[in-house]
């Protein structure tokens, strides 16, 4: 039988020896302003027994920020140490201890530590529940004014080129919208390849700072935004700041024709073997 979480489980303070479960919660975390955290996020900092938190030092200041007094355990829990953490972690929850799981920005587990231990705690029988709070996926993907009916999120894109290529490949043929983070050294490469992969007229949303003061949403196709980006570079400044991309799908007619073009390549290459 599948695992469930279990509503009757009440979270407090550690409980000695009566045999029950802590509770695993992930914490959304303000992606710019500590005025956008979640209601629920000054509480869940107070009473947690453990936080595992990607940057401790952030952490306790977010805390300070949101005028709460942790007197919890604070840990570190970043991707380097993640499998490891997580089996602690786990071992604490089974103890009786309630863990809090906090990025730096942004929900855990979504293109930052967490799904691990929520795997592990869930396969422990571990009830996991969440604080919900800010993603710049959706951020990103609402204010782009790019469809938002179905959309994919895909994260960092790969380093190596090979790799990104494949990727970038694969990408250009989807109809959803297109999620990604970038590191500011890499945003101007990075439109460049998707300029050269999805076309220089297919529609993209630079967002830069989101929620933040210096925040900044650059939209036009990617042949103008991969020419604005190594603009950036050649300036000197280059982008900065935390980038995440928004890129339209390919449309349904240009679907459709790529469909069709691939249906005849198929049939091409099937009589070319039976000849």
């Amino acid at each position: 039988m599948g695992t469930r979480n279990s509503a009757d489980r009440i979270p407090g303070r550690e409980r000695d020896g009566n045999g029950q479960d802590g509770v695993l919660t992930l914490a959304g975390a303000p992606i710019g302003q500590a005025a956008d955290a979640p209601a629920r996020l000054a509480g869940a900092l107070a009473a947690a027994d453990v936080i595992a938190a990607e940057d401790t030092r952030r952490v306790r200041l977010l805390a300070t920020a949101l005028d709460v007094q942790l007197s919890a355990r604070i840990v570190s829990y970043y991707d380097v140490i993640e499998v490891r953490r997580a089996a602690e972690l786990v071992t604490e929850l089974r103890a009786g201890r309630n863990v809090l799981v906090v990025t730096d920005a942004g929900m855990p587990a979504i293109s930052d530590p967490g799904y691990r231990l929520v795997a592990a705690a869930a396969a422990a029988g571990i009830r996991v529940t969440a604080v919900p709070g800010p993603s710049a996926v959706t951020t990103a993907l609402a204010v782009s004014g790019l469809p938002t009916d179905r959309f994919c999120f895909e994260g960092f894109p790969p380093r190596k080129s090979g790799e990104r290529a494949r990727r970038f490949g694969e990408l250009a043929a989807d109809p959803r919208t297109q999620v990604l983070f970038e590191s500011p050294r890499r945003v101007a490469v990075t439109l460049a390849e998707l300029r050269d992969s999805h076309g220089a007229d297919r529609a993209a949303v630079v967002c830069r700072e989101l929620t933040k003061t210096h925040e900044e949403i650059v939209r036009g196709p990617l042949g103008e935004l991969a020419a604005w980006a190594a603009g950036q570079e050649e300036s000197g400044g280059g982008v900065r700041g935390e980038i995440t991309l928004v890129v339209a799908g390919i449309g349904q007619a240009a679907f459709r024709a790529a469909a069709r073009a691939a249906a005849r390549e198929a049939r091409r290459a099937e009589r070319h073997r039976d000849g």
